[in-house]
């Protein structure tokens, strides 16, 4: 397993793709697939079935991973 330079809370910023320059929080990091899930950055809309809690359903915005080579730390 490869060592990571970001944890949970690091500021991170986008090198590369649609967010490249974009700043923001590691939320989680995923070793296994190495990549790490960015606040803000790289943001898709996916549908939710009705639940008990969301009665309707609808779409939601949720944030995906990104490729840990994609992004740099910022020293704060």
């Amino acid at each position: 397993m490869a060592k990571f330079n970001f944890k949970k809370g690091d500021t991170v910023e986008i090198i590369t793709g649609d967010d490249k320059g974009k700043t923001g929080v590691v939320l989680a990091v995923l070793p296994k697939k190495n990549k790490v899930i960015v606040e803000g950055c790289k943001v898709a809309k996916k549908a939710v079935k009705p639940t008990e809690e969301n009665t309707k359903g609808g779409h939601v915005n949720k944030e995906m991973p990104i490729d840990v080579s994609n992004v740099r730390k910022v020293e704060a």
